[in-house]
This record gives structure tokens, sequence and C-alpha cells, in this order.
């Protein structure tokens, strides 16, 4: 015990010590360095620059001009106010939907595997070909119209009239994602102590009490996660919106989304500086979105 003092307290014997720990951190650090760091570095620098790309490319500093000139944009404006519908909508839903299915499935349902396997098929299918599907049933002479028509509803044009075509994508998603979220809720579920609820009953307390008083606090914490991931993942949308609209964010802007109009700054106007300084909007509202619900759901916590 005396010797291993000893050597602790050499500083050669710390310096080497510091070194292997080091060692074994370099590989995270080169990870993170590269493909985290490096790239909001050069996306602060491409922000405060005009970028030329056609025959070289060429950078001019301009300061913060091209965050001035998100205020004056009027799409930047439509495509945050088309994520932020998106994101109210959707986040809430497919929360409450997914907590709906993980209480069903957890209430001791005959054949609940079969169920899971197949509430969970829309999240292991593709995007894209999840896209293309509701494309088909969104026609005008698709599946969903001759349903409305069958049931005696006004059927619509999902694709074309600007006043339903997100809302067309949004139901999509909350179809597709509430079951990645009814997992997560399900094994949070199984891990909360029968005990319990079995104390709640003998005090008199129905299943709805359990419900309010046991089950939603110690689900706090993933209903926080919850709520976290769906927020990121609903401000990025891009890809349904791409391909319902042809990469445009129509009809009439109605599906144009801020990382779609990221999508188009870069690859279609070649505005590098631009799309970095949207990009960073993008994460300003992301960041504060997600301390208002730590915030609220006590995030700290977990």
């Amino acid at each position: 015990m005396f010797a291993i003092n000893r050597r602790r307290s050499n500083p050669r014997w710390n310096i080497t010590e510091n070194l292997a720990g080091y060692m074994f951190m370099m590989p995270t650090i080169l990870v993170l360095g590269t493909f985290v760091v490096l790239p909001i570095l050069y996306a602060v620098f491409l922000s405060l620059q005009k970028v030329r790309l056609l025959g070289g490319i060429e950078y001019e500093f301009i300061g913060f001009r091209n965050f001035t000139r998100l205020a004056e944009d009027e799409r930047v404006w439509i495509a945050l106010r088309n994520t932020a519908q998106y994101v109210a909508i959707v986040v809430p839903t497919q929360t409450v939907l997914a907590l709906i299915l993980a209480v069903t499935l957890n209430s001791g349902i005959r054949g609940k595997n079969w169920w899971r396997i197949l509430y969970f098929l829309p999240t292991v299918t593709s995007s894209a070909v999840l896209t293309l599907i509701f494309m088909w049933i969104y026609n005008t002479d698709g599946l969903l119209n001759d349903f409305l028509t069958f049931v005696g509803l006004p059927t619509y044009n999902w694709l074309g009239d600007p006043s339903v075509a997100l809302k067309g994508i949004i139901i999509m998603n909350i179809w597709s994602t509430a079951p990645f979220f009814m997992v997560i809720y399900l094994a949070a579920l199984q891990d909360i102590p029968k005990t319990l609820y079995e104390a709640a009953e003998l005090d008199g307390a129905n299943g709805w009490k359990q419900f309010i008083h046991i089950t939603l606090p110690l689900l706090k914490p993933v209903t926080f996660f919850v709520v976290a991931v769906g927020v990121i993942g609903t401000f990025q949308l891009f890809d349904q919106s791409y391909i319902f609209s042809g990469g445009t964010g129509g009809p009439n802007n109605a599906t144009l989304t801020v990382v779609l109009l990221i999508y188009q700054a870069v690859f279609r106007n070649l505005q590098m500086g631009y799309a970095a300084a949207i990009a960073f909007l993008l994460a300003a509202a992301i960041v504060a979105i997600s301390l208002i619900q730590r915030r609220l759901f006590g995030g700290e916590r977990i």
C-alpha cells in the first residue's frame, strides 16, 4: 500500500498515468473533433462569408450580413412557420399516441407480440418508400379520397392544395414515428414495480387513479426524452417535404421547411454562407425549445 502511494506521488508516474488516459481518449477526441467540432467551426466561418463556387471557390468576408438577410427573407419566415406548425402538431400527438399504444400492449392483451411487430413495421420502413406510398394514397383518385367519398365526407387534393398539403405530411409522420416511441414507453412501463400498483389497489385506487398518480409521474423522465427526441427530429423534416413537392416546397411554399430551405440555398442557389446562417437559426430554435422542455419536464433529474 505504501509503495502504491509513493508511486502515485511521483511526478513521473502521474505524467505517465495522465498520458495513458489521454491515449485511451484519443479515438473519441479525433472522431468528435473531425465530425463535430471542425464542421461547426467551418459553418461559423461560412456564415460570415460570401462564397463563390463557380470557377473555383472564393471567400469574401461580409460579417453578419447573412444573418441580417434572414430577417428580410420572406421564405425564411414561411419555412419557420411551417416547421413550427409541424412540430406543434406532430410532437404532442405522436407522444400521446405512443403512450396509449404502450399502455394497451402492456395491459396483457392477446397476441401482443404480433401487435408489437405490426405497430413497429412503419418505423423500420424506409422514409422515402413510405412517402411514395402515401403519395399514391393522397392522389385525387387515391385510396384516401375513395374512403372519404365512401363515408360521405369531402375529398381533397392532398398534393396540390396549399391548405392541406402539410397536413398530409403530418398524418404520415405521426403514423410512422409513434411506434418508435411506443417501444420506449413500453420498456419504461415494464420497469415500473408491480408492487406499487398492488399497494394502490389495496388502498382502493382504480385503474385511472393508478395511471394518473403512479404511471405518469414515473414516466416523466421518459416523456422528457421522447418529447426532446421528437422535437429535434421534427425540426429536421426534409425528405418527406422534398419528395412531396419535388424539392420546391410547394404548392405555394406550403411544405417548405427550414432544412429544405437550407438545401435549396446550397444546391440550387449556391449560397453556402447564407445556408450556414439558416442552419444556425435552426440550431438556435432547437436549443431554445430543448431548454424549455428541460424546465417543464425536469430533465435535469434524468
